[in-house]
């Protein structure tokens, strides 16, 4: 399928895991002993914020459902989301209103 053997396919995996342990490693095992300094502290505060629209943006954009196609029920379900998040600072009201607005951007464009 791929042209690579298995021993190719095990080297390469051994090479990601040593590569993600090392880079974990670093910073918890060589660093851990040590104060972290405070404008550190305060920027690692955000990566959950910038790492969650990373994950989801692709998702909204691109759909998998659509076979990658935009969709104007999942923008417009993700710009409810974005706004009542944003109004409410409710992550609750947030998720049920895009859902809300999704079905409902389903059931009037089918």
């Amino acid at each position: 399928m791929t042209g690579y053997g298995d021993g190719t396919i095990w080297m390469i995996i051994l090479a990601v895991a040593l590569g993600t342990y090392g880079l974990r490693w670093s910073f918890l095992g060589a660093f851990g002993n040590r104060p972290m300094p405070l404008w550190a502290q305060r920027l690692l505060r955000y990566t959950a914020v910038g790492v969650l629209p990373a994950i989801v943006a692709p998702l909204v954009v691109w759909p998998a459902a659509t076979h990658g196609q935009p969709d104007p029920a999942r923008m417009t379900a993700a710009a409810v989301t974005v706004a009542v998040g944003v109004l409410t600072r409710n992550v609750l009201a947030a998720i049920v209103s895009g859902m809300a607005a999704l079905y409902a951007m389903l059931y009037l464009t089918a």
